[in-house]
């Protein structure tokens, strides 16, 4: 393995070489250069500043941000449709270089909030987010992406790339964090409480049965308090130990960061093939294998959970029929099963039409009964009306995007946003007709110790 100082002398040689025949300072659009790392990455650096990482333990899979080389903000009802003009602006003129032939391509962090509306929290409402230096690491190969907006004088874009290599190379052989012996979390106030969670249960099970809704999905929020500031690394590390088989999200602008252990993709899009989530139903797991096996199978003949996942299914593939030149027939209902939770999923596959991308397709799916209800627009009219607070990016989105347009997103569940000592967290629970209001509070308490777990080794 190299030491340190050679891997950066190695880099930067590349790096000179491979600029040596570029012109950047009378070019425009977007360079990316993506330079092959000699070892896969188990972790990411916390450097200071802007940063985003997504990790998947299952799929060997990381991905890190770090820096702004170009970004774009939106809010308001067209705040998906603007950034889908600047995607394709940034995609027709996104130069990529791969000079140690990688086959891996650039990236842009792509994310967006629950609803279209201007919020106070530190994350913008909408963002497309091209980070100046970037890692991505799959299975035994990684590699280091630099991005800058052009033009460029040549000398000055030297200069910022190799200040990066000699900020983030040394510290991407240091071994991952150990978790702290857990420590206890001061409980704070719960948004609503339980009484005040009953009244919406029962006002939102009234307007189902008024045929106001079929479904819709609330939210509640708590605040957890801890012994000292919190460790983002150690954070990350427990919900990548403890849930494999999610997306571990990680994001932050300013002083407070926002985390994520999701299970359920929007969608991944490569080339035309498109693949999506629908998860609703729930039940808890136990200890003991076959009362563990049995509430698996319970949740699979449960007409209440049955519902609520076909709801979800309908809307996933009448969204997807409106993309696709041809739709495959769903696969599942499975149960998909985390260390907390077990859940009912269905996978769904197409092929979209031509003139479709990855934030046309967003505009379609989000949101998804599975987070909001169904119909959809009434559901979300109710929720702005009914709920005590507003979700941020709670039950938003957020993924990557690749210069062809594809990539993929992931339903920001289990979260938490996180400042110092204070962590509040987020979680749902679907109402249908057959909902009791004491069950899905004990629903939400069951995700809310993704995020708590792990903030008890942190």
């Amino acid at each position: 393995m190299l030491a340190p100082l050679q891997l950066i002398e190695q880099l930067r040689a590349r790096l000179r070489e491979a600029l040596a025949g570029e012109d950047p300072a009378h070019a425009s659009g977007v360079l990316s250069l993506t330079l092959a790392l000699p070892h896969r990455l188990q972790t990411a650096p916390d450097l200071a500043g802007p940063r985003f990482q997504f990790t998947h333990g299952h799929r060997s899979e990381l991905r890190a941000g770090y820096g702004v080389a170009a970004e774009w903000q939106t809010s308001g009802p067209r705040r998906l449709e603007q950034l889908r003009e600047r995607a394709h602006a940034l995609a027709a003129d996104w130069r990529q270089l791969d000079p140690d032939e990688t086959g891996f391509s650039s990236f842009a962090m792509l994310g967006f909030a629950a609803a279209p509306d201007p919020d106070p929290d530190e994350l913008p409402n909408a963002l497309l987010w091209l980070p100046e230096v970037a890692l991505y690491s799959h299975e035994e190969q990684a590699a280091l992406v630099l991005s800058a907006a052009l033009p460029e004088r040549p000398e000055t874009l030297l200069a910022r790339w190799e200040h990066w290599l000699e900020r983030l190379v040394p510290l991407l052989n240091q071994p991952s964090v150990e978790p702290l012996a857990p420590t206890p979390l001061q409980p704070g106030e719960s948004e609503p409480d339980l009484a005040g969670w009953r009244a919406l249960v029962f006002s939102a099970l009234d307007a189902i049965e008024r045929d106001e809704l079929q479904k819709v999905v609330l939210c509640r929020r708590l605040r957890l308090h801890g012994a000292h500031p919190f460790d983002l690394g150690r954070i990350n590390a427990a919900l990548g130990y403890l849930f494999p088989s999610c997306q571990v999200v990680n994001l932050r602008r300013h002083e407070a960061t926002f985390v994520a252990a999701t299970p359920e993709r929007l969608f991944t899009l490569r080339g035309q093939r498109v693949e999506a989530d629908a998860i609703a139903g729930t039940a808890r797991r136990d200890a003991d294998a076959a009362r563990d096996a049995a509430l698996g199978e319970e949740l699979r003949r449960c007409p209440k959970n049955l519902h609520e996942h076909q709801l979800v299914v309908e809307a996933v593939r009448a969204a997807l029929a409106e993309s696709c030149q041809q739709l495959d027939a769903p696969e599942g209902p499975r149960l998909l099963g985390l260390n907390n939770a077990q859940h009912l999923r269905t996978l769904l596959h197409g092929t979209l039409r031509a003139g479709e991308d990855i934030l046309s397709l967003a505009e379609r799916l989000h949101p998804t009964p599975a987070t909001n209800g169904q119909p959809r627009r009434a559901a979300h009219r109710w929720l702005r009306a009914s709920e005590p607070f507003t979700r941020g990016w709670y039950s938003g989105a957020a993924g990557i995007l690749t210069p062809d347009l594809g990539g993929e997103l992931w339903v920001l569940l289990r979260c938490a946003r996180i400042q110092g000592a204070e962590a509040e967290l987020y979680a749902g629970a679907g109402i249908v007709p057959g909902s009791d209001p004491d069950s899905e509070w004990e629903e939400t308490a069951h995700k809310f110790a993704a995020i708590a777990t792990a903030l008890q080794f942190a």
